[in-house]
């Protein structure tokens, strides 16, 4: 049977067996015999994660952070960057992957932030 590992979460490691259903393995009690000695959380951090994913239908990608530049083309829903700067309500990002339009990896331009969800780091613990 092979197994991939998926992560460390707290005090326990997930393993998926290809093929077959998922286990639990507790880890070391050592790591935390007492509340005291656990892991510490961090509480209401900003969130940094840097990919912006498109939810809309023929969202314009502009040269500039208003309606007032050039569309350079559009995307849709799915399509998604790396934020590079802000400005306002607009983020400038750079294409992740060639998007449904065909625009190229890397492409940079700007998004109503109206128009773009941010990705959220989950802990899982």
């Amino acid at each position: 049977m092979q197994t991939k590992f998926i992560g460390r979460a707290g005090i326990a490691v997930a393993t998926i067996a290809m093929g077959a259903t998922a286990t639990l393995a507790a880890a070391p009690t050592a790591l935390a015999s007492t509340p005291s000695q656990a892991p510490t959380t961090l509480a209401a951090a900003t969130n940094t994660c840097p990919t912006w994913t498109v939810h809309g239908k023929g969202v314009n990608f502009r040269s500039g952070p208003s309606t007032g530049y050039r569309a350079i083309g559009q995307l849709y829903t799915g399509d998604s960057g790396t934020k590079v700067a802000s400005s306002g309500s607009w983020v400038k990002i750079r294409l992740d992957h060639r998007s449904k339009t065909g625009l190229k990896t890397g492409t940079t331009g700007w998004v109503s932030k109206s128009y773009l969800e941010q990705c959220v780091y989950m802990q899982l613990d």
